[in-house]
């Protein structure tokens, strides 16, 4: 399903579930203005059609025991689709590791990591050269300027917040 082929409605319980996903299908539906019957059986299809993935808590990495997060952007050693494949699954063994993006531009892969203290990263650091990795450059995060915030489903909002 393409985002084209969602309706107001559609647009209007992604929205919600974004901000709230533990929300109960009355509350929804009342949200949304639909019966709880008709809301459940959208959401059951926009879940059938991937447009949903899944619904995840967020964690105060902090409040956890986690208390530092970095941004690795790595070059790989190889680029055939064997070592790519090869990192990846290495990458996704690592617990620290909360996401791997693959990049354009000078790097190939950009880690989010998370650790619980400076010998935890030096750790996942060191794993990276006997997985793939030719370079790694590191930064810490030192706080959010902007927090994730929900995928907006109507029409692009860029060109107005820059005119601001």
């Amino acid at each position: 399903m393409l985002s084209s082929d969602l309706d107001p409605l559609d647009c209007a319980i992604v929205d919600v579930l974004q901000r709230q996903g533990d929300v109960p299908n009355v509350e929804l539906a009342r949200a949304v203005g639909l019966s709880p019957a008709a809301t459940l059986r959208r959401v059951a299809r926009l879940r059938a059609d991937g447009v949903i993935t899944g619904v995840h808590a967020r964690v105060d990495l902090e409040r956890v025991g986690v208390g530092l997060q970095a941004f690795v952007l790595v070059v790989l050693e190889e680029h055939d689709e064997d070592s790519a494949a090869r990192f990846a699954q290495a990458v996704t063994r690592m617990p620290q590791v909360l996401r791997a993006d693959a990049v354009s531009g000078a790097d190939d892969v950009l880690l989010h990591v998370a650790a619980a203290g400076t010998a935890e990263l030096q750790e996942v650091l060191r794993a990276l050269p006997r997985i793939g990795a030719r370079r790694a450059t590191t930064m810490l995060r030192l706080g959010s300027v902007k927090e994730q915030s929900p995928v907006r489903l109507g029409p692009s909002a860029v060109s107005s917040a820059v005119r601001r």
